[in-house]
């Protein structure tokens, strides 16, 4: 990667988009974001309490500003909050800003993966966390796929192995 280009990972929760961004960041040589992260350095709150006080608008208001200011930097690799691709702003800065790898998983993965975090607030204090994130599927899927470049399954790989796939796919796009 002789020219510095931002790979942006986009997916559902628990895809492993941190997990994964933190891997190909060191591999690459790349400095690495996660959206989630940076919301909550910059408020100085958690996830929860935002989505609390200023409910999921206010939190998408917030993201849509960081991954406004994140995605203009270069040689960066974001890891996205699952929600983010709710915006079209968002949408159209990742597309034109770099890379969007789209982590895929199913939601048998989502559930193992996040059922002890009660850092997820849509998911956290739900009744039913597999009908919502079935219900988060529906809308969401179609909008990742939209501005995907690239298309790994998380579900039954190490992080090591999806990362690999995705530096080698970057490399064969000639990104």
């Amino acid at each position: 990667m002789a020219e510095k280009r931002n790979i942006f990972l986009v997916g559902p929760m628990g895809a492993g988009k941190s997990t994964i961004g933190r891997q190909i960041a060191r591999q690459l040589h790349l400095d690495f974001f996660d959206s989630d992260s940076e919301i909550e350095r910059r408020t100085g709150a958690e996830i929860s309490w935002v989505f609390e006080l200023e409910g999921e608008e206010g939190f998408r208001t917030r993201e849509e500003k960081v991954i406004e200011e994140l995605t203009e930097n270069m040689g960066i690799v974001l890891a996205t909050g699952g929600g983010s691709i709710m915006s079209k702003e968002s949408r159209n800065r990742l597309s034109a800003r770099g890379v969007v790898v789209y982590l895929q998983t199913t939601i048998e993965k989502q559930l193992a993966r996040t059922q002890r975090d009660k850092r997820r607030p849509l998911i956290s204090e739900a009744d039913d966390p597999r009908q919502v994130l079935e219900d988060l599927a529906e809308v969401r899927n179609p909008l990742y796929e939209e501005i995907a470049d690239i298309t790994v399954r998380t579900d039954d790989q190490s992080a090591k192995v999806v990362v690999n796939e995705i530096i080698e796919q970057l490399g064969v796009n000639g990104i």
